[in-house]
């Protein structure tokens, strides 16, 4: 474990599934044992009174509910109305939003607009706009390895129309989200880690870069720092000092908000393999943009002015009519339920702010929005609406926004199962359920249950913060009946790792996947 992950527990950061995921997986934790077959019903309700009942959960609160998709009969529950924080568990609510508002087919637009369309020799003499709508996919890693990939879509707009130099600027238009880059309830040191990159209606590579650092040459050098993929728009600051080799790595990453400088602070041993560490970036637009030109420019289209970014303040400022622009084209995002998948298995924090975002901001496009309401709040407001029309009580459900990275996002096992329920009934429910991470195989499940009754047959979803575990899905029983389950425990102080809030969870599920009687009346 480097000493960046060392120093996130020491400042008692709030994490992602993901991010917990990454930490458990460096200490190499074997998975839960299994506890053998439950024979019965009453078996099994017995040994689950016993398991959240231990003594060492005293100063503990664990939420439980199970209930049969077959029967529709309660297996069991403790403290099923109590409210819990989630963590991701809250991705399980945007997701299912985004999918039963805009349906699993549906794909996000980015548009590009000019003052006119080009001349006869293929020039543009004004700007050439960006408009994103939060389309979470111009990255990398899904276009192997080469960011300048991911923008083929636009440049092909152009070159389809027949545009080979451009004249003015390069504008790259946010404003279709509607307030802070931030969710509520963030910490505000979230922002230095990918976990809580800035939202942006304009993202590019996930929002951050990553960083690469070797040791020097020698002793008393600084540390070779190298970022992925290669741009200007990210300064380093390089602080660090290569050491004695058999010594212990120490380095640290410091990017005041606001700007794009980053401090790398610290030493390395000269035998030191190196780390990697990830750098956001602020006004994630700008970063898009700066990638755009250099794929136009990989296909010979030149541009004359500079890049210049546009938020909804400044756009509140100096109003646009788009109607008035000639739209040269767009460029179309991964079907949503594939997106569902690249929220839902890595559990992906800005992906699901996203999609909570590009909702609320919808319905500003249709007329519905409130005044002085944040893309987020309309979002929010949208997903309150649509957990009520599946089944869920007010008073079960307190969000402020859609990853679970909030400490203030609240709600019950018995929310939870009722939203399952419904999305196992819902036309997209089998993208919903084929989203979530498969236990032993992928997503935040991938190291977990292998060996097990529960290998590839657990779909669920994890969360973690720092004080809260949850775990919440599909499963089948070893009698084939088919359940769901919610599953959270906070405020857990694990005295151990063999007592580690994932193992006792771990444990619960493992009784119900070996559970070998029926239950249906």
């Amino acid at each position: 474990m480097n000493s960046r992950l060392r120093l996130n527990f020491r400042m008692n950061l709030l994490m992602s599934a993901a991010t917990a995921l990454m930490l458990l997986a460096a200490v190499a934790s074997t998975p839960a044992q299994s506890t053998n077959a439950v024979a019965s019903l009453t078996e099994l309700q017995q040994k689950l009174t016993a398991q959240v009942t231990a003594p060492h959960f005293n100063a503990a609160m664990w939420g439980v509910k199970v209930i049969s998709l077959d029967s529709g009969k309660t297996l069991f529950e403790h403290n099923a109305r109590k409210l819990f924080s989630p963590a991701s568990n809250a991705k399980l609510y945007t997701v299912a939003l985004a999918l039963d508002q805009l349906g699993g087919d549906y794909r996000i637009k980015t548009s590009l607009y000019a003052d006119a369309k080009p001349d006869k020799r293929g020039t543009l003499k004004g700007d050439l706009t960006v408009y994103g709508r939060g389309a979470p996919d111009f990255n990398a890693r899904l276009h192997g390895n080469d960011i300048l990939r991911a923008f083929e879509p636009l440049v092909a707009v152009l070159t389809n129309a027949g545009v080979k130099r451009i004249r003015g600027d390069l504008v790259g238009d946010e404003s279709f989200f509607r307030g802070p880059p931030f969710g509520s309830g963030w910490a505000w040191d979230d922002a230095q880690y990918y976990y809580g990159a800035e939202i942006s209606a304009l993202t590019a590579n996930d929002n951050y870069l990553e960083l690469a650092i070797a040791p020097g040459d020698r002793v008393g050098t600084p540390c070779k720092l190298t970022l992925t993929p290669a741009t200007g728009y990210s300064i380093l600051s390089n602080r660090t000092e290569t050491i004695a080799a058999g010594s212990r790595t120490n380095i640290t990453l410091y990017r005041p908000q606001g700007g794009n400088v980053t401090y790398v602070l610290g030493t390395m041993p000269l035998d030191c393999k190196g780390v990697k560490e990830e750098v956001t970036v602020s006004n994630p637009a700008g970063l898009f943009m700066t990638f755009f030109r250099e794929a136009l420019a990989r296909h010979g289209i030149k541009v004359g002015g500079k890049i210049r970014t546009a938020n909804w303040l400044d756009r509140q400022a100096a109003p646009v009519d788009y109607n008035k622009l000639v739209e040269l084209g767009t460029a179309e995002s991964l079907r949503l339920r594939s997106i569902a998948a690249e929220v839902q298995k890595p559990s992906q924090n800005l992906y699901t702010d996203l999609l909570l975002a590009h909702v609320g901001a919808l319905g500003f496009s249709n007329g519905e929005g409130r005044r002085n309401e944040t893309s987020e709040d309309a979002g929010v407001r949208a997903l309150r609406e649509f957990v009520a029309k599946a089944g869920t009580r007010k008073e079960d459900f307190h969000f402020e926004e859609g990853s679970g990275l909030s400490r203030n996002n609240l709600t019950t096992p018995d929310a939870t199962i009722a939203l399952l329920q419904f999305m196992d009934r819902h036309a997209e429910g089998p993208a919903y359920r084929n989203a979530l991470p498969l236990a032993g195989v992928d997503g935040t499940l991938r190291s977990r249950f292998r060996g097990t009754p529960a290998e590839r047959n657990v779909q669920a979803k994890t969360g973690t913060l720092r004080w809260a575990n949850s775990l919440s899905g599909y499963l089948k029983t070893a009698a084939g009946e088919r359940l769901v389950f919610c599953i959270m425990l906070n405020r857990y102080d694990a005295p151990d790792n063999e007592r580690s809030a994932r193992r006792e969870i771990d444990k619960v599920v493992l009784m119900l996947a070996e559970l070998a009687e029926r239950t249906q009346n």
